[in-house]
């Protein structure tokens, strides 16, 4: 047991799925809360924020709008984060439902800028776009309490996560939640596959897999797309 465990409740973990159990993170990190990692001395070499894991297919129907549905289950995984949301499946589905269906979401693909105007439309929040993105930006948003939306290639996830089909898809997004410095990696929301509970990419290949939407509107020609990250706050 660590000095932090007694500043946490237990966490518990949430069944969405079926065969989909979020993984006993608990056991595994123990982290302070934000407050407290960004006061200590040495920030801590593994730090981890929990929250409600969407499938941007709750049904495992991938059928559209749920094969291009990752930016919207994306958003809600901030928002359940910062509401300290639980839902079940039922209410998951709808809620992505609705985003899907805004007025401010027209098109199944959005970069972006079209992402944080929607987060701010619908709930409110303030939203930055960082470029470039590098170890330390991230880690330090995560220390403050933040969890960081990326856009990525696909195909270049597919490396370290072969539950994707088809090789991964061209253009997607997913919330970086965590960092394990003793093992090199992000831990990530990977809202893709139902295995994308506390999912985890090495730092160099989850860094070079970034991208936003191409200014060619061709998915194809997702490693055009400038190196973004999405900065959600309350």
């Amino acid at each position: 047991m660590t000095p932090y465990s007694k500043l946490l409740p237990a966490a518990f973990c949430l069944l969405l799925l079926t065969g989909c159990r979020q993984p006993p993170v608990n056991e595994v990190f123990d982290s302070p809360p934000p407050s407290v990692a960004r006061a200590l001395p040495t920030p801590p070499a593994k730090f981890l924020l929990q929250t409600t894991f969407v499938p941007q297919a709750p049904e495992q129907n991938w059928d559209q709008p749920w094969q291009d549905a990752c930016e919207e289950a994306a958003l809600l995984t901030v928002h359940y984060y910062y509401q300290q949301l639980s839902p079940d499946l039922a209410t998951i589905t709808a809620d992505l439902r609705s985003l899907i269906d805004s007025p401010e979401n027209p098109t199944h693909d959005q970069n972006l800028n079209k992402m944080a105007l929607l987060a701010r439309t619908t709930w409110g929040y303030q939203t930055q776009i960082v470029d470039n993105p590098d170890l330390e930006t991230i880690k330090s948003a995560l220390l403050d309490g933040t969890p960081v939306i990326i856009p990525a290639n696909g195909k270049t996830l597919y490396r370290e996560n072969k539950h994707f089909r088809q090789g991964g898809p061209y253009y997607h997004n997913l919330v970086i939640l965590g960092f394990d410095d003793t093992q090199g990696q992000f831990i990530v929301h990977d809202v893709g596959t139902r295995f994308g509970p506390y999912f985890r990419y090495s730092y160099q290949l989850l860094l070079s897999a970034i991208h936003d939407w191409p200014e060619t509107d061709r998915k194809e020609d997702i490693d055009s797309g400038p190196p973004r990250a999405l900065i959600i706050t309350m």
